[in-house]
């Protein structure tokens, strides 16, 4: 159930604060369009969580893509680094294993779609018009540009972008999110949505 999910994903591990999850589920919930809901960057699954819980509600599938290495504030000597995740056969973090307990733990194997891949290399297969897209990948001004350009014009109009760790403020946090929110809202195709925290949502109203 719809309740079970968003209890699951309130304490799943993972770095989105309670209301900005419960932000990102209702706007999933509203999307009027059809098409799947797809995330760039998973980590252990919280977000799915969120996104599963709509998505099972409104008869959507979710579809997590992340190459689960980790991005690079989880690398050995950052701020954010888990030794437990790192695969000692292979001496990187393997975060698949975690997010797929995360997912089967709370039930929602049947609406949650895992595609282990870097964002880049899935998009030039994928044609399927999404419904929401949200970019919650790595975070340096390279790789959150590389996702905009990859994914942001495979977003049907009437969708909704939701984008994470959007700081204004270089104090609260890096830039490289803020800078995809103010080049897509400046492309003029977006109109802005309420948002919640960190989390911007932008609806796409031409291509």
């Amino acid at each position: 159930m719809t309740t079970d999910l968003l209890a699951a994903a309130a304490v799943a591990p993972g770095f989105m604060p309670p209301d900005e999850g419960r932000a990102l589920y209702a706007a999933a919930r509203a999307v009027q369009v059809p098409g799947p809901l797809l995330e760039v960057g998973s980590w252990l699954g919280k977000s799915a969580l969120y996104l599963a819980a709509a998505a099972r509600e409104t008869g959507r599938q979710v579809v997590t893509v992340d190459h689960h290495r980790g991005s690079e504030e989880h690398q050995p000597g950052w701020e954010y680094h888990d030794p437990s995740l790192v695969d000692p056969l292979v001496g990187r973090i393997d975060t698949l294993p975690g997010f797929r307990r995360t997912i089967a733990a709370a039930g929602a194997e049947d609406v949650v779609v895992a595609v282990v891949a870097r964002s880049e290399v899935l998009a030039p297969l994928w044609s399927t018009p999404l419904a929401l897209l949200f970019l919650d990948g790595s975070h340096t001004e390279e790789s959150a540009r590389r996702d905009q350009d990859a994914w942001v014009a495979k977003l049907a109009v009437g969708g909704t972008l939701a984008i994470h760790d959007v700081f204004p403020d270089p104090a609260d946090g890096g830039q490289a999110p803020f800078g995809v929110y103010q080049r897509v809202l400046g492309s003029g195709e977006f109109t802005e949505l309420p948002g919640t925290g960190s989390l911007r949502l932008l609806r796409r109203t031409s291509s």
